[in-house]
């Protein structure tokens, strides 16, 4: 992983098996990261402490580890590592002023940057949103920076794809009937 937690994250504690030298590991500077060798399968206990202006509860997270291949079948070998990864995202809602700074002044985040020139229009009052269609993007003040979407458009879409895909159906149905009319003649006659 090539980014600096340490942003965000000001100490990690892992808990490992009870089997390993000092099962719980305290690590207060990135990289947060703990090297061991083994086999086995066991859970890791994670507790993640954010700095102050980020978060004040820690965050508990769990790791199941497998320390051989999953194809038993094959050689094992101490040489090659096992890989065992996961993916947790963590989304902090309402951000506080000083995490936002915190953040953005660090050298190793690079955010995005509006176009030289460019501000943003001021926000939409709350009112005006609350009455506005869920899922109705067009015409949202920011809408050209994004994929159009209105949910109204979308909806008629599917109808007239609905009328027209019935309408194909009425069609086949009366091919069929006009094919399968003197068919159905001729086998009345053959069955008396």
């Amino acid at each position: 992983m090539n980014e600096d937690l340490g942003v965000v994250v000001k100490r990690v504690v892992f808990q490992l098996h009870s089997s390993f030298n000092s099962p719980t590991r305290v690590l207060e500077s990135p990289p947060f990261e703990v090297s061991e060798a083994g086999w086995g399968e066991f859970e890791i206990a994670i507790t993640l402490y954010f700095h102050s202006d980020v978060c004040d509860k820690p965050l508990n997270l769990y790791h199941h580890l497998k320390l051989y291949p999953e194809d038993e079948s094959g050689p094992m070998s101490t040489k090659k590592p096992v890989v065992m990864e996961t993916y947790d995202e963590i989304v902090f809602p309402e951000p506080s002023e000083g995490f936002l700074a915190r953040v953005q002044n660090h050298p190793a985040v690079t955010l995005p940057r509006l176009p030289i020139g460019f501000t943003l229009p001021p926000p939409v009052p709350v009112e005006d949103a609350s009455r506005r269609k869920r899922g109705d993007t067009k015409d949202h003040p920011l809408s050209q920076w994004f994929m159009n979407f209105s949910e109204a458009d979308e909806l008629l879409q599917l109808a007239a794809a609905r009328q027209q895909v019935q309408a194909h159906i009425a069609k086949l149905k009366r091919q069929i009937s006009v094919i399968d009319g003197p068919h159905q003649q001729l086998k009345s006659i053959s069955d008396q």
